[in-house]
């Protein structure tokens, strides 16, 4: 029986994962350099490893990171403030369904500014036990450590738990912490089969079925 769920955030309950995408080549773009979207998700969303080495390969060093990526970071909250509308259609009575019959957590690699950025006009944050943002844990996914931080946070055994996640490290994350994980894909993931998934859905009804015959 499902007694808890540890959402990922940005792409699962947000449609934000493009505008962060977008400021990064918007910064990019400042030095003259381009970033895909396949380069954004084989360094972004694969291998965690982000576009530093694009600005190294032009003489910027590892101590220019700081200031480069306040930029980016400044950037991105300006595309999160003047957005209208985040929330991915049908999140909220999905969440509002299972408030009060499953503990939910939320576990996102995300900056708490950003986090906070996002959520500040929405109706989401009040249906969840609680928010581990990227200061709240040592080591990021695809670590296993933010969504083991979680399950502890949510008190309920791995086998009663489900992760919902948006990207392949998300996924590692979630499986190196023996996770069951469902994938909710969108544009930016379109294609990408996700082997080892508990079940890859392309929509919020889809997944709503899936966490209601967990129930």
């Amino acid at each position: 029986m499902l007694k808890g769920i540890l959402w990922d955030n940005d792409g699962v309950l947000v449609d934000t994962e493009h505008l962060y995408y977008l400021s990064n080549k918007e910064l990019l773009n400042e030095y003259n350099l381009d970033l895909t979207e396949s380069d954004y998700f084989e360094w972004y969303l694969m291998r965690n490893i982000g576009s530093w080495h694009l600005l190294e390969g032009i003489g910027l060093t590892k101590e220019d990171q700081p200031l480069i990526r306040k930029r980016r970071n400044t950037i991105y909250t300006s595309k999160l403030v003047e957005a209208t509308e985040l929330v991915k259609e049908g999140i909220e009575p999905l969440v509002k369904a299972l408030y009060g019959k499953v503990s939910m957590g939320i576990v996102t690699s995300a900056f708490r500014e950003h986090f906070d950025t996002i959520h500040a006009r929405l109706p989401l944050r009040d249906y969840f036990d609680f928010v581990l943002t990227n200061e709240d844990y040592e080591g990021s996914k695809p670590s296993p450590t933010p969504y083991l931080c979680g399950l502890d946070r949510l008190g309920v055994p791995a086998e009663n738990c489900v992760v919902i996640e948006d990207s392949p490290r998300g996924l590692a994350s979630a499986r190196a912490a023996n996770l069951r994980c469902i994938i909710l894909r969108h544009k930016l993931m379109a294609g990408f089969t996700f082997q080892g998934a508990y079940k890859v859905v392309d929509s919020v009804p889809e997944l709503h079925k899936e966490l209601m015959e967990l129930m």
